[in-house]
């Protein structure tokens, strides 16, 4: 259960590629279903034993705040907002100011995965590792985290888009809070083009837990029309 930890929940990019579909509306709010997409991902963390959420918000941010408020689902909710965009990894450390638990469960705002984050999260701890990535098998998608793992679950590279396909990195991940504070603040930069590599060259136990099942996400408008039938029978 995730009732320990803090989780950050990455939903400030603007869209760009499903901007066809939503206008201007942030990604994250894109309906799903006939609900916001953050909202399928409250409901998948409320299911686990979530209680904090916080979102790291840039883009159309008041549109998400105004939607959600400080309460949502039965999850409280807080806000730490980018007035500049900071990447992922930038928004990441904006939003570590805000954790209070000693590790955090992070997600991207626009892909969801049916995975047992409790099994996750038992794996994380037992392991003792400093993160620990959630991974999907290869799907043939070029656009998307290639990453490599080891015979004993130890994450050996990371490729944000490499086109070599081996697992599928899912946008979801567990780490240490102290983790998060190490990466520098107030600037622009990549969770995945430049902190997981940096981490493992390090030697940092990076771990990555392997998920038998899909990653859907809507960042474009060929996977948001796809989203809608996929996770249609998601509560």
């Amino acid at each position: 259960m995730l009732s320990a930890l803090d989780v950050i929940v990455l939903c400030g990019g603007s869209g760009t590629r499903l901007r066809s579909v939503t206008g201007e509306s942030p990604k994250a709010m894109a309906s799903v279903s006939g609900r916001p997409f953050l909202e399928v991902l409250f409901r998948q963390l409320r299911r686990h034993g979530a209680r904090r959420v916080i979102l790291a918000v840039g883009y159309q941010r008041e549109a998400i705040r105004t939607h959600f408020g400080p309460r949502s689902t039965g999850l409280d909710l807080e806000y730490a907002v980018e007035a500049s965009p900071l990447g992922t990894g930038g928004a990441l450390r904006n939003a570590a100011g805000l954790v209070e638990a000693n590790d955090a469960l992070i997600m991207n705002g626009d892909s969801y995965t049916d995975a047992d984050l409790g099994g996750f999260l038992a794996n994380y701890r037992e392991s003792g590792a400093d993160a620990s990535v959630l991974v999907v098998p290869a799907d043939g998608r070029s656009d998307c985290g290639s990453v490599g793992v080891d015979a004993n679950g130890r994450l050996t590279d990371f490729r944000e888009k490499s086109g070599e396909q081996r697992y599928v990195n899912a946008g979801v991940y567990l780490a240490r809070a102290s983790l998060l504070r190490e990466i520098p603040e107030g600037r622009q930069v990549s969770l995945e083009n430049e902190l997981f590599p940096r981490w493992v060259s390090e030697g940092k136990d990076i771990r990555a837990f392997v998920w038998a099942g899909s990653c859907v996400d809507i960042g474009t408008p060929e996977r948001y029309q796809d989203a809608q039938n996929l996770l249609a029978g998601v509560e």
